[in-house]
């Protein structure tokens, strides 16, 4: 089933910059069919790197800020007969973002287990958390965004700025430099090369980020 997408208006404030209130998936097409998801597991070129659980998890940060900017269509699969596949068949379409190296300034990191939250917090003490090749397949993003070097509806396979390529034929956006004030993700999976967390602290909690 695919996620509904906000489509903000941008305004551009310079050669290769452009401002949204709002990011949101932000130039990904809204409505994807049955038929083109069976045909992307077919072709098996939008297999996540591992089954996921289908739990989604909160993530929210003062600010991010990210070199090397990709975002594009992604399929992701839990385990089969999955409690948590409901009407999805256990399969998600998602928007897998791209950041080579972030910065995420008072990181919150909380996924709800049926009544109490797991948190995690971190860089919240003068030192960003820091992450190289990160990946995040998501359902809603949200911020003030600032883009340099802006391209959308580039073909996703031809990317050449987070490191990543897309499958072939999918719609995608690619940028120099990404910032994002009052940054929110909801995710099903995060993968990263490398992840620094300055005072991290993990706690169960009653209210999540």
């Amino acid at each position: 089933m695919a996620p509904s997408a906000e489509q903000p208006a941008a305004t551009t404030t310079g050669r290769g910059r452009v401002r949204l209130r709002r990011a949101a998936l932000m130039a990904i097409p809204a409505c994807v069919t049955a038929g083109v998801l069976v045909t992307l597991t077919a072709q098996n070129v939008l297999a996540t790197q591992f089954a996921i659980s289908g739990m989604a998890f909160e993530v929210t940060a003062d600010k991010l800020d990210g070199t090397g900017f990709e975002q594009f269509g992604t399929l992701d699969n839990m385990i089969e007969n999955s409690p948590n596949a409901g009407d999805t068949g256990g399969q998600l379409f998602l928007i897998q973002t791209v950041v080579k190296r972030a910065s995420l300034t008072k990181l919150c990191q909380s996924v709800n287990l049926g009544g109490i939250n797991l948190l995690i917090t971190a860089g919240d003490k003068g030192t960003p958390v820091t992450a190289e090749n990160l990946t995040t397949d998501s359902d809603l993003m949200s911020g003030d965004a600032e883009f340099k070097g802006l391209e959308v509806g580039r073909d996703a396979s031809t990317f050449d700025k987070g490191g990543v390529a897309g499958p072939p034929g999918m719609f995608g956006q690619q940028g120099d430099t990404v910032t994002v004030d009052h940054f929110r993700q909801q995710n099903y999976a995060t993968t990263a090369g490398t992840f620094r967390l300055p005072n991290m602290h993990l706690s169960f909690s009653g209210n999540g980020c």
